[in-house]
Order: structure tokens, then C-alpha cells, then sequence
């Protein structure tokens, strides 16, 4: 009963973490989406999206990292093995291997707390797949002469 309970903390921690990173995601896509292009060159634009995008990547990366750290110290919900000390450098590199679906294998979630490694790998993947599409969206707005060019030269 106990360890029934302690998973669905866990679920309900992961759920909470994964919802602040969408909120955090959309919330940088939706000022993107209305801040490039209007008061910067369009060369400028692309290169502001994708700087903008690594950094929210980052921030999401360290929200995934203080849940583990609140699962791991806060609320005893596992551990994860291979740490040499268990800092936030740490749990920041264990998340981004998880959120970019790396995967290396050197650390590994025992306990309840691998409900928080699945979500953000389902997480990272969608998150990162959500920023392509959002850059390949502004740089056809924003670099269109590319556009044309590519379709003339495939028409020759």
C-alpha cells in the first residue's frame, strides 16, 4: 500500500513538472511568435528564435532536475545510482541525457522517481520536436527569398 502511495506521489510530481515546462514552452513560443519580426531584422529573427528556444530547453531542463532533486531529497522517491555527489550539476546532467533521449546509461533512477525519468523523456522529445516546427514555421516567415530559391532551383 505504501509503495502504491509513493508512486502516484511521483506521477502526481512528474505531472506538475511536465505541466510548468508546456506552460513554460508556450508561453516562449507564443511571445516569439509576436516579438521576432517586428522589431528585428529578419536575419537577426532566426537566430533570436533559436537562442530563445536553447534557453527555455535549459530552464525545462532545470525544472526536470530540481523535480528529481525534490523526489530524491525531499520526499525519499528513489534515488538515482552513479552520482558522485548528488548536486544540482548532477541532476542537471542526468536531466538533459533523459530530456534529449540521449540516454547514456552511467546514471541510473531506481524507485518511484523513474515515473519522473519516462515523463520527461516523453516530455523532451515532444518539446524539442514542438521547437523545430516552430523554427522551421519562423524561418519560412522570415527568410522567404530562401524559399524561392530552393523552389527555382529544384524547377531547373
Amino acid at each position: 500500500m505504501i509503495e502504491h502511495a509513493s508512486h502516484l506521489f511521483a506521477l502526481a510530481i512528474s505531472a506538475t513538472v511536465v505541466t510548468v515546462c508546456v506552460i513554460l514552452h508556450y508561453e516562449t513560443l507564443r511571445f516569439l511568435s509576436r516579438a521576432v519580426g517586428i522589431h528585428v531584422h529578419k536575419r537577426i529573427g532566426v537566430l533570436v528564435v533559436m537562442l530563445s528556444l536553447l534557453m527555455a530547453h535549459v530552464l525545462e531542463i532545470m525544472i526536470f532536475a530540481m523535480g528529481y532533486m525534490l523526489m530524491q531529497y525531499g520526499v525519499g522517491l528513489g534515488h538515482i545510482t552513479g552520482m558522485d555527489e548528488g548536486n544540482f550539476f548532477d541532476f542537471f546532467y542526468f536531466s538533459s541525457v533523459v530530456f534529449t533521449t540521449v540516454g547514456f546509461g552511467d546514471l541510473l533512477p531506481v524507485g518511484a522517481i523513474r515515473i519522473l525519468s519516462a515523463a520527461e523523456g516523453l516530455a523532451g522529445l515532444a518539446l524539442i520536436t514542438w521547437s523545430a516546427s516552430f523554427t522551421f514555421l519562423a524561418m519560412q516567415r522570415l527568410w522567404p527569398h530562401l524559399l524561392s530559391q530552393s523552389k527555382r532551383n529544384s524547377e531547373d
